[in-house]
């Protein structure tokens, strides 16, 4: 008998910031596990190549303009996806930024407060419209947050990143446990060192791409690809009985 939890043909999934990097490494492979998927994106030529892509796998695809960090933005493009897609099985709360690294005692308010409105008020937003909506179908579902490594390693000069990706990681263990009863999970990923357009400076540091290779035990930075396994098995019924993790996918980084 063939095992057949990881399908996800009936099923939505939400992707915030799944027009590239990890976002759409994630996004394509529920895709091509059976889901329909909706990715929000602030770059609308980008939603519209990622669509594309996604649309190949012959499912449903929903995309929406929206900055995470506007409240009224969120609530609007939750509203519009459901009413494409007629349900949210599973949020991936994904968008964010990188920090301009600065020494703390120069760390600048208006730098800190840019940074928490997207990665920390943009994945509230976009959880708590979620976790409304999965109340309201009441048949569970899974909230997922991207957090960091540099919420469990000491990212000096990136407080205000390493703050808003802690502040991530507690915030989906406190769902996890208040929304277990209602057949909510709630997980956080942490990537590690990833090839996306976030990390394209160091990318083109040959110095930078040689300290993180001596780091990495895997030898490679990671791809987008490398988190489509992860968000198949939260978005299925395989992982149905597992709730309140902090997923790491760094190539070993945080061992070595």
């Amino acid at each position: 008998m063939t095992y057949t939890a990881f399908d996800l043909t009936g099923k939505v999934a939400l992707v915030t910031g799944g027009n590239s990097g990890i976002g759409l490494g994630m996004a394509d492979a529920m895709a091509a596990a059976g889901a329909d998927i909706s990715i929000w994106g602030t770059n609308a030529r980008k939603n519209a190549d990622a669509a594309a892509r996604l649309a190949a796998h012959g499912r449903r695809v929903h995309t929406a303009v929206c900055d995470v960090g506007d409240e009224a933005a969120v609530q609007a493009a939750f509203a519009e996806t459901v009413a494409t897609l007629g349900r949210v099985d599973g949020c991936f709360a994904n968008a964010g930024i990188g920090a301009r690294g600065a020494r703390f005692e120069t760390l600048g308010t208006e730098d800190w407060h840019r940074v928490l409105r997207v990665n920390l008020d943009g994945a509230f937003f976009t959880l708590r419209a979620a976790a409304r909506h999965m109340l309201e179908q009441g048949d569970g579902g899974v909230l997922v947050g991207t957090a960091s490594v540099a919420a469990i390693e000491g990212a000096a000069r990136n407080q205000h990143y390493a703050a808003t990706k802690g502040g991530l990681i507690s915030m989906m263990r406190a769902l996890a446990v208040e929304y277990a009863r209602h057949g909510i999970r709630a997980h956080s990923i942490l990537p590690g060192w990833i090839a996306t357009d976030m990390t394209a400076r160091g990318q083109a540091d040959p110095a930078f791409q040689e300290m993180v290779g001596k780091r990495v035990p895997m030898r490679r930075w990671g791809e987008p690809a490398d988190f489509g396994g992860i968000a198949i098995y939260l978005m299925s019924a395989a992982s149905r009985y597992h709730t309140g993790d902090t997923l790491v996918i760094d190539g070993g980084y945080t061992l070595f």
